[in-house]
């Protein structure tokens, strides 16, 4: 008899059906994976051995083969433990074939029968609401796939619990969606004291998605500045939560059944590889630009990541999206990311001041400086100093506004953009406008137009300059609650692309 059971083999976030199917044969006893298991799903058999023999339920005396189809696709993970044990159990008609059909299940076995936690539930709760199937997973993934109502999502503690609901002796009733854990922003803006001109630029990234770049003595507050960021943002819309989740949840990161909702705020520490940041590893995982989704990537002593890492963020920040190839994979991640980079204007920090700085100065400014190529610091909406904050702004009571405060106006320079963009799809936000919708939505007045073709001439602008300080000026307008740019507009957002006095 062959029986089949349902699950999914995970491509980037998207979730693809799988048929586990089971035959009982005679010939020499034997359990055969089949089907491209990777070395977790090959142990599968052990672990349903041994949980076959907690429910005191006898592995059949016959040769059981299992095959994952469809069969060219790799299958890696542990969560096909529970598809395979149904199978078999189906084919030894211990369970209802045409009632595991219906379900697409996924999770781990422990060696008593328990069903550990896996990765991944979100998305495999989607792919069941495609194909009009329930979902079984654990009892501890059970509170994040339910927040796809679309789909029934049955979420036992162990094995046997299977069994007894599919053969209608103990129903298992349907799990709920878990809490959402509102996360608490780091810190107010008032606590920044000086640096207007930093907490304008925040205010304006936040508003259009614009990529910073922060260059400052060390304690000038870099570090500070970019961690109230996401408390400026406005919370996630559910499209950009559910994504964003999904990405979240294919990594193991979710907690407690909990949803995103407000942007994620990844940093990286300048060590980490390239894999670490863009995606890969051997089952090509999804990598900080992709878990910082919709929120920020903060990179902190930008300069010093490896070259080859700063150079693969170009067509990331471009397109929205990182394919990681791989001999057995080929997976495709989002990552509309704002990023924010701080870095020190010198390897000393101290290059502004000649009392501290090093012999080498200024040469080691635009040394230090110019290891970030030009064609990745022309994506840099806005570029500036943070110079060093004086005593006396310290001892001065704060006066700034409050991070909420600031969140109000960009909420409101947001919702403008949203009613803007509502007929394009892929544009939410000003940084996504490009063609003739950019020449559309920033055409400058005759003012302006002079303004910037001097600035052209002046700073030599790419055309990715050029379109780069349109969008970053309609930003500025939006905030203003202006429906055209002027040339006030066309002059804040030229101000951010001068070049760095100390680095060159």
């Amino acid at each position: 008899m062959v029986a089949i059971a349902y699950s999914v083999a995970f491509e980037g976030i998207e979730a693809k059906l799988v048929e586990v199917q089971c035959s009982v044969a005679a010939g020499l006893p034997g359990f055969a994976i089949v089907g491209l298991p990777d070395k977790a799903v090959s142990e599968a058999k052990e672990r349903v051995r041994s949980a076959f023999g907690a429910m005191s339920v006898a592995m059949p005396n016959r040769r059981l083969t299992v095959n994952l189809s469809p069969a060219d696709m790799p299958k890696e993970g542990s969560h096909f433990d529970l598809p395979i044990a149904l199978a078999v159990l189906a084919a030894l008609e211990i369970i209802p074939a045409d009632e595991l059909a219906r379900c697409i299940c996924l999770g781990e076995l422990a060696l008593d029968g328990r069903l550990v936690p896996v990765a991944g539930s979100l998305p495999a709760a989607m792919a069941a609401a495609e194909d009009d199937r329930a979902l079984i997973c654990p009892d501890a993934s059970g509170a994040e796939a339910a927040w796809v109502d679309a789909v029934p999502v049955l979420a036992p503690r162990n094995l046997r619990e299977v069994v007894d609901h599919l053969t209608d002796r103990a129903p298992i009733a349907r799990a709920r969606p878990g809490q959402i854990t509102e996360t608490v922003a780091k810190g107010c803006l008032s606590e920044v004291k000086g640096q207007e001109r930093a907490k304008r630029a925040l205010e304006i990234a936040a508003a259009g998605r614009h990529h910073l770049l922060m260059v400052g003595p060390p304690g000038a507050g870099k570090s500070m500045l970019a961690a109230r960021l996401p408390g400026l943002m406005p919370p996630l819309t559910p499209a950009e939560a559910l994504e964003t989740s999904m990405i979240h949840s294919l990594a193991g990161t979710l907690d407690h059944g909990g949803i995103l909702r407000r942007p994620p705020f990844c940093e990286p520490h300048h060590t980490a590889s390239m894999p670490a940041i863009v995606g890969g590893g051997r089952t090509a995982k999804p990598g900080q630009i992709s878990l910082a989704h919709n929120g920020v990537l903060f990179m902190d002593e930008f300069p010093e990541f490896p070259r080859q890492v700063l150079e693969t963020l170009r067509q990331p920040i471009e397109t929205g999206e990182v394919v990681v190839a791989r001999a057995n994979a080929h997976v495709r991640y989002p990552c509309r990311f704002l990023l924010v980079a701080a870095a020190n204007p010198c390897r000393c920090g101290h290059l502004a001041d000649a009392t501290q700085s090093c012999s080498r100065a200024p040469v080691c400014g635009g040394d230090y400086l110019g290891r970030i190529s030009g064609p990745l610091m022309d994506r840099f909406d806005l570029r500036l100093e943070v110079p060093a904050v004086s005593f006396m702004d310290l001892d001065l009571p704060s006066a700034s506004e409050t991070s909420a405060q600031v969140a109000a106006r960009v909420a409101g320079a947001r919702l403008a953009q949203q009613k803007r963009f509502a007929a394009y799809q892929g544009v939410r936000v000003n940084a996504d406008a490009s063609g003739s919708l950019l020449d559309q939505i920033a055409a400058p007045d005759e003012a302006g137009r002079a303004l910037i073709q001097k600035a052209s001439e002046r700073l030599g602008l790419t055309a990715r300059g050029y379109h780069r300080i349109l969008r970053t000026a309609r930003t500025i307008a939006d905030l203003d609650g202006s429906d055209k740019v002027h040339a006030g507009h066309l002059s804040e957002a030229i101000s951010y692309r001068l070049p760095f006095v100390a680095g060159g």
